[in-house]
Protein backbone atom coordinates (compact mmCIF):
# COMPACT_ATOMS: atom_id res chain seq x y z
CA UNK A 1 0.00 0.00 0.00
CA UNK A 2 2.71 2.38 1.05
CA UNK A 3 4.69 1.90 -2.46
CA UNK A 4 1.00 2.58 -4.66
CA UNK A 5 0.84 5.55 -2.47
CA UNK A 6 4.06 6.87 -2.90
CA UNK A 7 3.66 6.14 -6.94
CA UNK A 8 0.53 7.89 -6.73
CA UNK A 9 1.93 11.13 -5.41
CA UNK A 10 4.97 10.83 -8.03
CA UNK A 11 2.53 10.60 -10.71
CA UNK A 12 0.47 13.61 -9.61
CA UNK A 13 3.62 15.78 -8.76
CA UNK A 14 5.46 15.02 -12.11
CA UNK A 15 2.47 14.97 -14.21
CA UNK A 16 1.96 19.02 -13.48
CA UNK A 17 5.99 19.24 -14.63
CA UNK A 18 6.48 21.71 -17.94
CA UNK A 19 9.09 19.05 -19.15
CA UNK A 20 9.35 15.46 -19.97
CA UNK A 21 10.17 13.41 -16.85
CA UNK A 22 10.66 9.58 -16.89
CA UNK A 23 11.50 6.55 -14.48
CA UNK A 24 13.82 3.87 -15.25
CA UNK A 25 14.19 0.65 -13.12
CA UNK A 26 17.21 -1.27 -12.42
CA UNK A 27 16.63 -3.53 -15.58
CA UNK A 28 15.85 -0.28 -17.61
CA UNK A 29 12.56 -0.53 -18.27
CA UNK A 30 10.14 2.34 -18.29
CA UNK A 31 8.26 2.42 -14.95
CA UNK A 32 6.68 5.76 -15.86
CA UNK A 33 6.81 8.44 -17.96
CA UNK A 34 4.36 11.96 -17.65
CA UNK A 35 2.38 13.58 -20.48
CA UNK A 36 4.51 15.66 -21.66
CA UNK A 37 7.01 13.18 -22.28
CA UNK A 38 5.20 11.10 -23.89
CA UNK A 39 4.40 13.47 -26.42
CA UNK A 40 7.26 14.73 -26.82
CA UNK A 41 8.45 10.83 -28.35
CA UNK A 42 5.12 10.70 -30.07
CA UNK A 43 3.81 7.92 -27.94
CA UNK A 44 0.90 7.32 -25.49
CA UNK A 45 2.21 7.36 -21.49
CA UNK A 46 0.89 3.88 -21.42
CA UNK A 47 2.28 2.23 -24.60
CA UNK A 48 5.75 2.97 -23.08
CA UNK A 49 5.35 1.82 -19.54
CA UNK A 50 7.43 -1.57 -19.46
CA UNK A 51 9.40 -1.15 -22.73
CA UNK A 52 13.54 -0.62 -22.21
CA UNK A 53 14.63 3.12 -22.30
CA UNK A 54 16.97 2.19 -25.03
CA UNK A 55 13.70 2.67 -27.63
CA UNK A 56 13.93 6.19 -27.05
CA UNK A 57 17.11 6.50 -28.76
CA UNK A 58 19.25 6.27 -31.79
CA UNK A 59 20.11 2.73 -32.70
CA UNK A 60 23.97 3.85 -32.88
CA UNK A 61 23.83 4.51 -29.02
CA UNK A 62 21.45 2.04 -27.93
CA UNK A 63 24.68 -0.84 -27.20
CA UNK A 64 26.28 1.76 -25.27
CA UNK A 65 23.96 3.07 -23.36
CA UNK A 66 22.95 -0.17 -21.53
CA UNK A 67 26.82 0.44 -20.15
CA UNK A 68 26.08 3.94 -18.95
CA UNK A 69 22.34 2.75 -17.37
CA UNK A 70 24.16 0.31 -15.34
CA UNK A 71 27.04 2.38 -14.39
CA UNK A 72 24.55 5.42 -12.97
CA UNK A 73 22.62 2.74 -10.99
CA UNK A 74 25.97 1.16 -9.82
CA UNK A 75 26.82 4.57 -8.22
CA UNK A 76 23.62 7.04 -8.52
CA UNK A 77 24.57 10.84 -8.33
CA UNK A 78 22.65 13.70 -9.28
CA UNK A 79 24.12 15.54 -12.58
CA UNK A 80 23.43 16.30 -15.96
CA UNK A 81 23.66 13.56 -18.84
CA UNK A 82 25.91 13.68 -21.75
CA UNK A 83 28.10 16.86 -20.98
CA UNK A 84 30.51 18.07 -23.63
CA UNK A 85 27.90 15.87 -26.14
CA UNK A 86 24.85 16.86 -28.13
CA UNK A 87 22.37 14.45 -26.75
CA UNK A 88 20.34 13.11 -29.48
CA UNK A 89 16.88 11.19 -29.17
CA UNK A 90 14.76 8.93 -31.42
CA UNK A 91 10.84 9.88 -31.44
CA UNK A 92 8.25 6.90 -32.57
CA UNK A 93 8.35 7.79 -36.05
CA UNK A 94 12.05 7.34 -36.52
CA UNK A 95 12.94 11.14 -36.51
CA UNK A 96 15.90 12.23 -34.50
CA UNK A 97 15.59 15.56 -32.35
CA UNK A 98 18.29 17.49 -29.30
CA UNK A 99 17.57 16.88 -26.01
CA UNK A 100 19.08 17.69 -22.63
CA UNK A 101 18.66 15.47 -19.71
CA UNK A 102 18.96 16.05 -16.10
CA UNK A 103 19.59 12.85 -14.02
CA UNK A 104 18.05 12.15 -10.55
CA UNK A 105 17.48 9.10 -8.07
CA UNK A 106 14.20 7.52 -6.67
CA UNK A 107 14.60 5.45 -3.75
CA UNK A 108 17.62 3.49 -2.57
CA UNK A 109 19.26 0.12 -2.69
CA UNK A 110 17.95 -2.16 -4.45
CA UNK A 111 14.72 -0.46 -5.25
CA UNK A 112 16.47 2.32 -6.61
CA UNK A 113 15.16 4.14 -10.07
CA UNK A 114 16.82 6.50 -11.93
CA UNK A 115 14.38 9.67 -12.99
CA UNK A 116 15.32 11.45 -15.88
CA UNK A 117 14.07 15.53 -16.61
CA UNK A 118 14.00 15.37 -20.59
CA UNK A 119 14.23 19.05 -22.48
CA UNK A 120 13.49 18.66 -26.02
CA UNK A 121 16.04 21.54 -27.94
CA UNK A 122 14.71 21.62 -31.24
CA UNK A 123 13.02 25.08 -30.68
CA UNK A 124 16.01 26.46 -28.77
CA UNK A 125 18.17 24.91 -31.78
CA UNK A 126 15.84 26.39 -34.40
CA UNK A 127 15.92 30.40 -33.10
CA UNK A 128 20.11 29.36 -32.43
CA UNK A 129 20.13 28.99 -36.25
CA UNK A 130 17.22 31.63 -37.37
CA UNK A 131 19.90 34.08 -35.10
CA UNK A 132 23.10 32.29 -36.79
CA UNK A 133 21.98 33.04 -40.48
CA UNK A 134 20.52 36.31 -38.92
CA UNK A 135 24.03 37.23 -37.77
CA UNK A 136 26.11 35.95 -40.94
CA UNK A 137 23.66 38.07 -42.92
CA UNK A 138 23.99 41.33 -42.03
CA UNK A 139 25.75 44.10 -43.87
CA UNK A 140 27.85 45.18 -41.03
CA UNK A 141 30.61 43.85 -38.71
CA UNK A 142 29.07 41.93 -35.49
CA UNK A 143 30.87 40.41 -32.78
CA UNK A 144 30.09 38.35 -29.39
CA UNK A 145 32.56 38.62 -26.70
CA UNK A 146 32.34 36.85 -23.68
CA UNK A 147 32.69 38.41 -19.93
CA UNK A 148 36.82 37.78 -20.00
CA UNK A 149 36.65 39.44 -23.47
CA UNK A 150 37.31 36.70 -25.98
CA UNK A 151 35.49 36.88 -29.18
CA UNK A 152 32.65 34.30 -29.09
CA UNK A 153 31.49 34.87 -33.06
CA UNK A 154 31.93 36.94 -36.17
CA UNK A 155 30.28 37.48 -38.95
CA UNK A 156 32.13 37.63 -42.55
CA UNK A 157 31.63 40.96 -42.98
CA UNK A 158 34.20 41.50 -39.79
CA UNK A 159 35.92 39.04 -41.00
CA UNK A 160 36.67 40.73 -43.94
CA UNK A 161 36.62 44.54 -42.33
CA UNK A 162 39.34 43.35 -40.04
CA UNK A 163 41.32 41.21 -42.72
CA UNK A 164 41.31 38.10 -41.39
CA UNK A 165 40.03 34.13 -42.31
CA UNK A 166 36.89 33.23 -41.57
CA UNK A 167 36.30 31.97 -37.78
CA UNK A 168 40.41 32.69 -37.45
CA UNK A 169 38.91 35.33 -34.58
CA UNK A 170 36.60 33.34 -32.72
CA UNK A 171 38.39 32.21 -28.97
CA UNK A 172 41.22 35.25 -29.72
CA UNK A 173 41.20 38.42 -27.58
CA UNK A 174 39.34 41.53 -28.42
CA UNK A 175 42.16 43.58 -28.38
CA UNK A 176 43.73 41.92 -31.07
CA UNK A 177 41.04 44.18 -33.14
CA UNK A 178 42.24 47.50 -31.21
CA UNK A 179 45.68 49.62 -31.87
CA UNK A 180 48.51 48.34 -29.65
CA UNK A 181 48.94 52.19 -28.56
CA UNK A 182 45.70 51.84 -26.72
CA UNK A 183 44.72 48.45 -26.10
CA UNK A 184 45.65 48.89 -21.86
CA UNK A 185 43.30 51.57 -22.05
CA UNK A 186 40.27 49.57 -23.86
CA UNK A 187 40.22 47.20 -21.38
CA UNK A 188 39.62 49.00 -19.03
CA UNK A 189 36.27 50.61 -21.16
CA UNK A 190 35.52 46.81 -21.37
CA UNK A 191 35.62 46.02 -17.99
CA UNK A 192 33.62 49.36 -17.49
CA UNK A 193 31.05 48.01 -19.53
CA UNK A 194 30.95 44.69 -18.42
CA UNK A 195 29.83 45.86 -14.42
CA UNK A 196 27.08 48.20 -15.93
CA UNK A 197 26.11 46.62 -19.10
CA UNK A 198 23.77 48.63 -21.43
CA UNK A 199 22.54 49.56 -25.31
CA UNK A 200 24.61 52.15 -26.29
CA UNK A 201 26.89 53.47 -28.75
CA UNK A 202 30.48 53.12 -27.67
CA UNK A 203 32.88 55.96 -27.94
CA UNK A 204 30.55 58.85 -27.94
CA UNK A 205 32.91 61.92 -28.45
CA UNK A 206 35.59 60.52 -29.18
CA UNK A 207 37.36 59.04 -32.46
CA UNK A 208 37.60 55.00 -32.44
CA UNK A 209 40.04 53.25 -34.24
CA UNK A 210 40.73 49.71 -35.00
CA UNK A 211 43.53 47.05 -36.38
CA UNK A 212 43.23 45.47 -39.24
CA UNK A 213 45.33 42.47 -39.55
CA UNK A 214 48.31 44.50 -41.57
CA UNK A 215 48.64 46.44 -38.74
CA UNK A 216 46.99 49.72 -40.97
CA UNK A 217 44.42 51.47 -38.11
CA UNK A 218 40.92 52.87 -39.32
CA UNK A 219 38.26 54.71 -38.08
CA UNK A 220 34.93 52.60 -36.70
CA UNK A 221 31.52 53.31 -35.24
CA UNK A 222 30.68 51.14 -32.36
CA UNK A 223 27.22 49.86 -31.23
CA UNK A 224 26.93 47.67 -27.96
CA UNK A 225 24.28 45.65 -26.42
CA UNK A 226 24.29 43.42 -23.68
CA UNK A 227 23.31 39.71 -24.20
CA UNK A 228 22.35 36.55 -21.74
CA UNK A 229 23.46 32.86 -23.19
CA UNK A 230 22.68 30.52 -20.13
CA UNK A 231 24.15 31.64 -17.49
CA UNK A 232 26.48 33.57 -19.77
CA UNK A 233 26.33 36.62 -20.23
CA UNK A 234 28.07 38.27 -23.43
CA UNK A 235 28.31 41.71 -25.63
CA UNK A 236 27.26 41.99 -28.74
CA UNK A 237 29.17 44.59 -31.23
CA UNK A 238 28.42 46.31 -34.19
CA UNK A 239 30.88 47.50 -35.87
CA UNK A 240 30.70 49.80 -39.08
CA UNK A 241 33.65 51.11 -40.98
CA UNK A 242 33.29 54.42 -41.69
CA UNK A 243 36.72 55.28 -43.19
CA UNK A 244 34.99 56.15 -46.45
CA UNK A 245 32.19 58.47 -44.51
CA UNK A 246 35.92 60.15 -43.17
CA UNK A 247 37.40 60.69 -46.05
CA UNK A 248 34.30 62.57 -47.81
CA UNK A 249 33.95 64.45 -44.81
CA UNK A 250 37.59 65.27 -44.77
CA UNK A 251 37.50 65.98 -48.92
CA UNK A 252 34.50 68.21 -48.43
CA UNK A 253 35.51 70.03 -45.48
CA UNK A 254 38.98 70.90 -47.66
CA UNK A 255 36.91 71.69 -50.87
CA UNK A 256 34.68 74.44 -48.86
CA UNK A 257 38.03 75.74 -47.70
CA UNK A 258 39.51 76.08 -50.86
CA UNK A 259 36.00 77.84 -52.01
CA UNK A 260 36.41 80.29 -49.08
CA UNK A 261 39.93 81.40 -50.13
CA UNK A 262 39.10 81.42 -53.51
CA UNK A 263 35.60 83.67 -53.12
CA UNK A 264 38.59 86.21 -50.80
CA UNK A 265 40.78 85.87 -53.75
CA UNK A 266 38.30 87.01 -56.27
CA UNK A 267 36.49 89.51 -53.92
CA UNK A 268 39.89 90.97 -53.24
CA UNK A 269 43.09 90.30 -55.12
CA UNK A 270 40.92 90.15 -59.03
CA UNK A 271 38.28 93.32 -58.26
CA UNK A 272 41.35 95.30 -57.29
CA UNK A 273 43.28 95.23 -60.00
CA UNK A 274 39.82 95.36 -62.64
CA UNK A 275 39.13 98.84 -61.01
CA UNK A 276 42.71 99.91 -61.32
CA UNK A 277 42.11 98.77 -64.98
CA UNK A 278 38.95 100.67 -65.44
CA UNK A 279 40.10 104.13 -63.97
CA UNK A 280 43.43 103.86 -66.10
CA UNK A 281 41.52 103.91 -69.21
CA UNK A 282 39.47 106.64 -67.29
CA UNK A 283 42.35 109.01 -67.13
CA UNK A 284 44.05 107.81 -70.41
CA UNK A 285 40.81 108.69 -72.33
CA UNK A 286 40.54 111.94 -70.48
CA UNK A 287 44.85 112.95 -71.68
CA UNK A 288 43.80 112.10 -75.25
CA UNK A 289 43.30 115.01 -77.43
CA UNK A 290 39.46 114.93 -78.94
CA UNK A 291 41.28 115.01 -82.66
CA UNK A 292 43.24 112.19 -81.90
CA UNK A 293 39.70 110.59 -80.61
CA UNK A 294 38.97 108.58 -83.49
CA UNK A 295 35.32 106.21 -84.04
CA UNK A 296 38.43 103.35 -84.21
CA UNK A 297 39.96 104.18 -80.69
CA UNK A 298 36.29 105.30 -79.27
CA UNK A 299 35.27 102.01 -80.28
CA UNK A 300 38.43 100.03 -78.60
CA UNK A 301 37.84 102.16 -75.38
CA UNK A 302 34.15 100.97 -75.57
CA UNK A 303 34.96 97.63 -76.05
CA UNK A 304 37.54 97.29 -73.28
CA UNK A 305 35.37 98.96 -70.41
CA UNK A 306 32.80 96.74 -71.37
CA UNK A 307 34.93 93.20 -71.01
CA UNK A 308 36.16 94.63 -67.66
CA UNK A 309 32.58 95.17 -66.91
CA UNK A 310 31.58 91.39 -67.85
CA UNK A 311 34.98 90.30 -65.62
CA UNK A 312 33.06 92.23 -62.49
CA UNK A 313 30.12 90.16 -63.49
CA UNK A 314 31.72 87.17 -63.50
CA UNK A 315 33.64 87.37 -60.27
CA UNK A 316 30.26 88.46 -58.78
CA UNK A 317 28.40 85.49 -60.33
CA UNK A 318 31.50 83.54 -58.95
CA UNK A 319 31.06 84.60 -55.10
CA UNK A 320 27.40 83.79 -55.75
CA UNK A 321 27.91 80.20 -56.71
CA UNK A 322 30.46 80.16 -53.16
CA UNK A 323 27.71 81.39 -51.19
CA UNK A 324 25.24 79.43 -52.86
CA UNK A 325 26.72 76.43 -51.00
CA UNK A 326 25.33 78.02 -47.28
CA UNK A 327 22.53 75.90 -45.90
CA UNK A 328 19.53 78.41 -44.81
CA UNK A 329 19.11 77.23 -40.71
CA UNK A 330 15.53 79.50 -40.88
CA UNK A 331 12.69 77.62 -41.70
CA UNK A 332 9.25 79.28 -42.59
CA UNK A 333 5.79 78.76 -43.90
CA UNK A 334 5.84 78.31 -47.63
CA UNK A 335 2.44 78.20 -49.43
CA UNK A 336 3.69 77.78 -53.08
CA UNK A 337 0.60 79.68 -54.93
CA UNK A 338 1.15 82.96 -52.62
CA UNK A 339 5.02 82.42 -53.15
CA UNK A 340 5.44 81.63 -56.82
CA UNK A 341 3.13 84.83 -57.52
CA UNK A 342 5.54 86.92 -55.56
CA UNK A 343 8.53 85.16 -57.24
CA UNK A 344 6.60 86.62 -60.47
CA UNK A 345 6.17 90.13 -59.46
CA UNK A 346 10.31 89.91 -58.77
CA UNK A 347 11.28 88.72 -62.10
CA UNK A 348 9.99 91.87 -63.50
CA UNK A 349 8.49 89.55 -66.99
CA UNK A 350 7.95 91.54 -70.08
CA UNK A 351 4.80 93.38 -69.98
CA UNK A 352 3.67 90.62 -73.02
CA UNK A 353 4.96 87.98 -71.04
CA UNK A 354 2.34 84.81 -70.37
CA UNK A 355 3.25 83.49 -67.17
CA UNK A 356 0.67 80.46 -65.96
CA UNK A 357 0.81 79.20 -62.47
CA UNK A 358 -0.65 75.92 -61.72
CA UNK A 359 -0.45 74.28 -58.27
CA UNK A 360 -1.88 70.71 -57.66
CA UNK A 361 -4.85 69.65 -55.40
CA UNK A 362 -2.76 67.48 -53.05
CA UNK A 363 -0.11 70.49 -52.62
CA UNK A 364 -0.47 72.04 -49.17
CA UNK A 365 1.61 74.59 -47.55
CA UNK A 366 4.86 73.19 -45.74
CA UNK A 367 7.71 74.68 -43.47
CA UNK A 368 11.10 74.93 -45.80
CA UNK A 369 14.25 77.24 -46.05
CA UNK A 370 12.06 79.41 -48.05
CA UNK A 371 14.59 81.96 -49.35
CA UNK A 372 16.87 79.97 -51.15
CA UNK A 373 13.72 77.73 -52.56
CA UNK A 374 12.74 81.29 -53.85
CA UNK A 375 16.05 82.03 -55.06
CA UNK A 376 16.45 78.67 -57.02
CA UNK A 377 13.03 78.87 -58.78
CA UNK A 378 14.12 82.76 -59.41
CA UNK A 379 16.87 81.59 -61.43
CA UNK A 380 15.46 79.40 -63.58
CA UNK A 381 12.16 81.54 -64.52
CA UNK A 382 15.00 83.98 -65.17
CA UNK A 383 16.69 81.77 -66.95
CA UNK A 384 13.52 80.91 -68.99
CA UNK A 385 12.56 84.61 -69.83
CA UNK A 386 16.15 85.07 -70.70
CA UNK A 387 16.54 82.10 -73.46
CA UNK A 388 12.74 83.06 -74.93
CA UNK A 389 13.67 84.83 -77.47
CA UNK A 390 11.21 87.32 -78.53
CA UNK A 391 8.71 89.76 -76.07
CA UNK A 392 5.91 87.31 -75.56
CA UNK A 393 6.97 83.84 -74.23
CA UNK A 394 4.84 81.46 -72.39
CA UNK A 395 5.77 79.98 -68.81
CA UNK A 396 3.96 77.72 -66.79
CA UNK A 397 5.15 77.18 -63.21
CA UNK A 398 3.61 74.23 -61.57
CA UNK A 399 3.76 72.61 -58.39
CA UNK A 400 2.73 68.82 -57.41
CA UNK A 401 2.98 66.73 -54.15
CA UNK A 402 5.55 63.62 -54.64
CA UNK A 403 5.76 62.09 -51.40
CA UNK A 404 7.77 63.33 -49.08
CA UNK A 405 9.02 66.40 -51.95
CA UNK A 406 6.90 69.26 -53.50
CA UNK A 407 7.82 69.10 -57.14
CA UNK A 408 7.99 72.30 -58.86
CA UNK A 409 8.24 72.61 -62.45
CA UNK A 410 9.24 75.19 -64.96
CA UNK A 411 8.69 75.03 -68.40
CA UNK A 412 8.68 77.42 -71.51
CA UNK A 413 7.83 77.61 -75.37
CA UNK A 414 11.56 78.96 -76.00
CA UNK A 415 14.47 77.38 -78.10
CA UNK A 416 15.07 74.44 -75.50
CA UNK A 417 18.04 72.71 -74.74
CA UNK A 418 20.37 71.19 -77.43
CA UNK A 419 20.58 67.46 -77.88
CA UNK A 420 24.74 68.21 -77.40
CA UNK A 421 24.51 70.31 -74.10
CA UNK A 422 21.80 68.36 -71.95
CA UNK A 423 24.40 66.62 -70.21
CA UNK A 424 26.71 69.35 -69.28
CA UNK A 425 23.78 72.20 -68.83
CA UNK A 426 24.31 72.45 -64.84
CA UNK A 427 28.34 72.35 -65.06
CA UNK A 428 29.72 75.85 -64.21
CA UNK A 429 30.90 78.14 -66.80
CA UNK A 430 28.80 75.88 -69.32
CA UNK A 431 26.54 77.69 -71.75
CA UNK A 432 23.59 75.47 -73.77
CA UNK A 433 24.02 78.68 -75.91
CA UNK A 434 26.12 81.48 -77.20
CA UNK A 435 22.94 83.81 -78.30
CA UNK A 436 22.04 85.10 -74.80
CA UNK A 437 24.30 86.68 -72.35
CA UNK A 438 25.95 84.98 -69.71
CA UNK A 439 28.84 83.07 -67.64
CA UNK A 440 26.86 80.09 -67.31
CA UNK A 441 26.76 80.34 -63.60
CA UNK A 442 23.25 80.34 -63.48
CA UNK A 443 22.13 76.83 -63.73
CA UNK A 444 25.17 75.35 -61.45
CA UNK A 445 24.08 77.94 -58.65
CA UNK A 446 20.59 76.59 -58.63
CA UNK A 447 21.81 72.90 -58.45
CA UNK A 448 24.24 73.88 -55.69
CA UNK A 449 21.29 75.38 -53.45
CA UNK A 450 18.63 72.84 -54.13
CA UNK A 451 21.13 69.73 -53.49
CA UNK A 452 22.90 71.49 -49.96
CA UNK A 453 19.51 71.99 -48.89
CA UNK A 454 18.40 68.27 -49.52
CA UNK A 455 16.28 68.67 -52.47
CA UNK A 456 17.12 67.74 -56.37
CA UNK A 457 16.92 69.47 -59.39
CA UNK A 458 16.85 67.98 -63.64
CA UNK A 459 16.48 68.45 -66.84
CA UNK A 460 13.15 66.91 -67.75
CA UNK A 461 13.52 67.25 -71.69
CA UNK A 462 11.37 68.92 -74.08
CA UNK A 463 8.32 70.80 -71.96
CA UNK A 464 4.63 70.57 -73.65
CA UNK A 465 5.01 74.14 -74.76
CA UNK A 466 8.02 73.23 -76.92
CA UNK A 467 10.97 74.43 -74.88
CA UNK A 468 12.68 73.49 -72.00
CA UNK A 469 11.32 71.76 -68.90
CA UNK A 470 13.00 71.65 -65.86
CA UNK A 471 11.87 70.29 -62.27
CA UNK A 472 12.74 70.98 -58.69
CA UNK A 473 12.30 68.51 -55.78
CA UNK A 474 12.49 70.18 -52.28
CA UNK A 475 11.97 68.31 -48.77
CA UNK A 476 8.39 69.35 -48.03
CA UNK A 477 8.54 66.96 -44.80
CA UNK A 478 11.32 68.01 -42.30
CA UNK A 479 13.72 65.45 -41.83
CA UNK A 480 15.45 65.19 -38.44
CA UNK A 481 18.83 66.53 -37.27
CA UNK A 482 20.85 64.24 -35.78
CA UNK A 483 23.32 65.97 -33.33
CA UNK A 484 27.18 64.78 -34.10
CA UNK A 485 27.95 63.23 -31.19
CA UNK A 486 24.49 62.01 -30.77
Amino acid sequence: MAEARSETNLSSIVDAAPIGVLVVDQTGHIVYANAVLARMFGYAAEEMRGRLVEMLLPESNRHAHVAWRDAFLRSPEPRAMGSGRELRARRADGTLFPIEIGLGVVGDGDRAQAMAFVIDLTHRHRLEAQFAQMFAAMPFGLLLVDSAGRIVMTNARTDAMFGHPSGALKGQSLEVLIPARIRRQHVGYRDGFAQAPSVRAMGTGRDLMAMHSSGAEFPVEIALAPIEQGDARLTLAAVTDISLRKDLENNLRQANANLEEFTYVASHDLRSPLRGISDLLEWIREELDEARMTPSVRGNFDRIQLRVARTERMIDDLLTYARAGALESEISRVTPREMLESLILLVNPPPAARIQIDIGEDVAPFNAASVPLQTALRNLIENALKHAGRADPLIRVSARSEGRYCAFHVEDDGQGVPDTARNQIFRLFHRATTKTEGHGIGLAVTRRIVTRHGGEVDYRGESELGGAHFRVLWPSVQMRKVAENG
